[in-house]
């Protein structure tokens, strides 16, 4: 997997990527940019869901984040118990 070092806005580098031929973009780790990308609406799909402890920490989906309708598309579980999951945005 290729790395790219995004400069500036974050969206506005997205947006710029996105716009290129070629694979697809993947994010991984960053509930921040992932909140500032989808309200651009710059997210397309959610790939994969962890089992987690309920307790404090960092929402990914905090308040202010305006509520989406997603779509499951696929999901497989891992012999780890991950469940890869694949939501699409719906229109």
């Amino acid at each position: 997997m290729n790395s790219t070092l995004l400069w500036g806005n974050a969206g506005d580098a997205v947006t710029s990527l996105k716009s290129e031929p070629g694979n697809d973009l993947v994010i991984l780790g960053s509930g921040e940019l992932v909140q500032s990308l989808m309200k651009r609406r710059l997210i397309d799909e959610l790939l994969s869901i962890h089992p987690l402890v309920l307790g404090s920490g960092r929402r990914v989906f905090p308040g202010g984040i305006t509520p989406t309708t997603l779509r499951l598309v696929d999901s497989e579980p891992t012999a780890a118990g991950v469940i890869i999951a694949t939501y699409r945005l719906s229109d």
